[in-house]
């Protein structure tokens, strides 16, 4: 496979489904999966679709793999449209996390994955930031218990959530935490940024909105910009183009009826939905980062 982003593409796909189809794999086969959130999730889509479902194992070998990518049951791959916009819900029979794979990992992927193990702390499970700022340069050791903690807290915070809403229809909007924003970045800068960089700010981004709309309490915002940036990763995004990031989040899979929708928080575990935002808001959430 590729590797990055380049990993979620059509070519990628049809690669595989005629590698499936030499091997002649049939539906007692078995695909695996070895490899970062881009591997699993190509693989994941083509295993989905080969014979409408060939039975799937996912090994990740990244952090942003083992605590986000490879668990949830979606698959997708990334249309010039944006990311994530074609793709299958579908649960792999194993999922594998060995720490080892960590070893080596470049620091900007491992905080790429750290970035959503600090937004399942702030969307459900405040003992994970306790666990990474307690930690401080000990949360990025793979051989270190802290790491293990947060990854298998993180773990049962999203498998807990996907269990009770399999299908995105509800509850699982909170994992979306960020991510309107944080997809549009990737969308618009997609060779210059991790996921996890943009989920950062991104985050900041819906804590200023739901801060400026009167949902969350003041100072919401200043500390999500401490823990992000306590932990290296990005709080700000003044190269971006505003009118490009609006442009894209309209291709949000939480819009609906033409309305953008942001998943929001009022506090620490309680999630919310902020409808069709006010433009001094929108404003402001843009402030907070730099445009």
């Amino acid at each position: 496979m590729p590797s990055g982003e380049e990993a979620k593409s059509y070519e990628s796909v049809i690669r595989l489904w005629n590698a499936f189809g030499e091997a002649k794999l049939g539906r007692d086969g078995l695909i695996v999966a070895i490899g970062g959130g881009a591997t699993t999730d190509s693989v994941g889509f083509a295993a989905s679709t080969w014979l409408r479902g060939v039975p799937l194992v996912l090994v990740p070998t990244t952090l942003l793999g083992m605590v986000d990518t490879a668990i949830g049951s979606k698959t997708g791959v990334n249309t010039p449209s944006g990311t994530n916009l074609v793709g299958s819900f579908y649960t792999p029979i194993e999922v594998l996390c060995d720490l080892g794979h960590l070893e080596g990992l470049p620091e900007r992927e491992l905080r790429s994955g750290l970035a959503e193990i600090i937004k399942y702390g702030f969307i459900a499970d405040r003992r994970v930031l306790d666990i990474v700022e307690s930690a401080g340069s000990d949360i990025l050791d793979y051989r270190k218990q802290p790491l293990r903690d947060a990854i298998e807290r993180s773990i049962r915070v999203k498998a807990e959530i996907v269990s009770s809403d399999p299908h995105e229809e509800g509850r699982r909007e909170v994992l979306n935490y960020g991510h309107t924003l944080g997809h549009a970045i990737e969308a618009c800068d997609p060779e210059d940024i991790r996921h996890g960089e943009a989920v950062s700010i991104g985050c900041v981004f819906a804590a200023a909105l739901a801060e400026s709309a009167g949902m969350a309490p003041q100072g919401w915002t200043q500390e999500h910009r401490r823990v992000f940036a306590a932990n290296g990763l990005p709080v700000a995004y003044p190269q971006g183009d505003r009118a490009a990031l609006e442009e894209a989040m309209t291709l949000d899979k939480k819009v609906r009826d033409h309305q953008q929708r942001f998943v929001v928080l009022a506090d620490y575990g309680r999630p919310q939905v902020l409808s069709q935002p006010a433009p001094e808001h929108i404003d402001a959430a843009f402030a907070a980062i730099g445009l």
